[in-house]
């Protein structure tokens, strides 16, 4: 329902004025339904699911501390996503952007053995996947393309792009001219015209279809729990990328990844399984690894996985960290 018609709403009006005087309950039920596009907002400003948390529970705080601010002339909705918009540039100042491997330099042509984290890197993190009407607005590609542009830029893209609002409102929102607004989205879509594919991964995957997609997921932990070559590179297009953050590496073309594979999940790490998950709106694989002898296996990585049309597999991105797992609803091992 259109935030102006809920205005008129006197469940609404009644929860607002409770608010007002204190109720926090009657201000959870005003911001719930805001709180998953809000949440998503963030992520998309900060590349970090953790970050987004910390971003959405400040902002929530500040609205609650400065509810009288809001006089309910304007929509519930933009005055919120003003606190979260200043909230997120207040910590992109503070803490820099996100980043990939392969934003850190060109790509190794052979298995670099010995490949150690950077801890000195603050890495994009995975999104779980969400019922989320704008899936593409949270794809891999473009949340990490994000990360390459000024927070004023970024906040202006995302708020008159995704979320609708108009240079008008978002000149408001920024403290700003709507021809600063107005370039600053300029300036955006040309950088972003450089980094993103021109096609998002959602039409691929509809038209892919989600019974060839879980035959590709299932084909694809099937060859590296046997450690089947031929399998895997099967599976991957000519110009297929492999990186893995936090391990600097990363990896470009069908030699360079067969050759890693080859010489290191295939046949040096261990035995795998696997649990198909989603991540970002794209097919993603929660990875376990057994180093040597009996017992269960341990969340090792999450491999979100970019399609092709022909449903070859043309990135994989494995994030080595098993914090992430209980994010997804994974467990932390496999008995």
């Amino acid at each position: 329902m259109p935030q102006t018609r809920r205005l008129l709403e006197p469940d609404f009006a009644d929860d607002l004025d409770r608010a007002r005087k204190g109720d926090d309950d009657a201000f959870a039920r005003l911001v719930a339904p805001l709180r998953a596009p809000l949440h998503a907002h963030c992520y998309r400003m900060l590349g970090s699911v953790h970050d987004a948390d910390d971003a959405l529970q400040d902002a929530l705080v500040r609205a609650w501390l400065s509810l009288s601010g809001y006089q309910g002339r304007g929509s519930l909705r933009a005055w919120l996503f003003t606190v979260a918009t200043r909230t997120c540039l207040d910590l992109v100042a503070a803490r820099g952007r996100r980043a990939l491997p392969v934003d850190l330099g060109p790509s190794s042509e052979c298995a670099v053995i010995g490949n150690r984290p950077r801890d000195d890197v603050a890495w994009l993190e995975p999104y779980p996947d969400v019922v989320y009407e704008r899936r593409e607005t949270v794809e891999l590609a473009f949340v990490a393309a994000l990360q390459h542009l000024p927070g004023n830029q970024r906040a202006a893209l995302l708020l008159f792009e995704v979320l609708g609002f108009a240079a008008a409102e978002i000149a408001t929102m920024m403290e700003t001219s709507v021809g600063s607004v107005n370039s600053a989205i300029a300036r955006a879509r040309r950088t972003l015209a450089q980094k993103v594919p021109p096609i998002p991964q959602q039409p691929t995957l509809r038209r892919i279809g989600d019974e060839r997609i879980r035959q590709v997921v299932a084909s694809y932990a099937d060859a590296l729990e046997h450690g089947d070559a031929a399998g895997l590179v099967a599976l991957l297009t000519e110009d297929v990328t492999w990186s893995m953050p936090p391990l600097p590496h990363w990896y470009r073309g069908l030699p360079a990844v067969t050759d890693f594979a080859v010489e290191l999940p295939l046949t040096t790490c261990g035995s795998w399984r696997h649990v198909p998950t989603a991540a970002n709106a794209q097919p993603a694989i929660g990875c376990y690894l057994r180093a040597q002898g009996e017992g269960p296996h341990e969340a090792w990585s999450l491999n979100v996985l970019t399609l092709r049309e022909d449903g070859r597999i043309a990135q994989i991105v494995s994030f080595v960290n098993p914090a992430v797992f209980e994010r997804f609803g994974l467990p932390p091992r496999l008995p």
